[in-house]
């Protein structure tokens, strides 16, 4: 899950570097479009099979993590970045809500803490305001957050019905690429003149979108798969963590005496996590 916050972080850094010429229509078809290109040449390579007896869990697995997408987006389109950003992270309270009905998995007690304090370290860490003429927008930022975690679930029991990470990452970024494209067909018609015109420049930040977030989705499912749920979405708050230090990092951002200390609390989360599932382990 670390090598997952990795390259979801560099994958956001590439976001806000695409979103000053591309839609993000655009941007989430590139995304899975590159993606794809990169985990089909790798099935190629090792002749590894498509055919799955479980089909129709990986389209529900997919489409529901591009609705929740989508949401996301819509929610970044309509609220300030950092509120938008904290919505979507709810999804690990919603895992550790949905988790004893979808998975029949009842975690100890520590976990559902370690959660609450990451997702402590979150709020004060990225600062969401909300007013009351939001109420649509946060309520879809969140209804990403709940789809998401049904997205890891999904995931989940596709891991334990024994599907490789490969097989769950193809056939979510089939769909995202299927799907992102006709969004952006619709966007081109709605929103004239239609697409941003490609230049060579533009490739290393596409293709290296498209790799960091194939790379990031491998090693999540393979997360889910091989982890304890909760101490994988409870690690999965280091993202926000990485992606502040690539703020400072390329765009000179600086960090407040309250914003380490919200990252602080987002390590803690992860140290607490992991520590639990080790003891249970044992």
């Amino acid at each position: 899950m670390l090598v997952a916050a990795l390259g979801f972080a560099i994958m956001g850094a590439l976001v806000k570097a695409g979103a000053t010429k591309f839609s993000s229509a655009e941007l989430v078809f590139y995304r899975s479009a590159f993606g794809l290109m990169a985990i089909y040449t790798y099935i190629f390579a090792k002749k590894l099979p498509l055919k799955t007896p479980v089909l129709a869990k990986h389209m529900s697995r997919a489409l529901v993590g591009f609705i929740a997408l989508v949401l996301f987006f819509y929610a970044i389109a309509h609220l300030h970045l950092a509120t938008a950003v904290t919505l979507n992270y709810t999804s690990p309270l919603f895992l550790a809500l949905f988790m004893p009905y979808l998975l029949h998995e009842k975690p100890k007690g520590i976990l559902y803490i370690a959660v609450a304090i990451g997702f402590i370290g979150v709020v004060l860490l990225l600062k969401p305001t909300l007013h009351s003429n939001d109420a649509l927008a946060g309520a879809v930022g969140l209804a990403s957050g709940a789809g998401a975690a049904i997205a890891y679930i999904n995931v989940k029991q596709l891991a334990n019905l024994n599907e490789p990470d490969w097989r769950t990452v193809y056939y979510f970024t089939l769909v995202s690429t299927i799907a992102s494209g006709a969004w952006m067909l619709l966007s081109g018609l709605v929103d004239q003149p239609g697409f941003t015109a490609l230049g060579w420049q533009d490739l290393s930040v596409l293709i290296g979108l498209g790799i960091s977030a194939t790379i990031a989705q491998l090693a999540m499912t393979r997360a889910y798969r091989t982890g304890h749920t909760l101490t994988v979405a409870s690690l999965a708050y280091l993202t926000v963590v990485l992606a502040s230090f690539f703020g400072v990092l390329f765009w000179q951002e600086q960090l407040s005496a309250g914003e380490w200390l919200a990252i602080g609390l987002i390590i803690l989360s992860g140290v607490i996590s992991v520590n639990a599932t080790n003891s249970t382990a044992k």
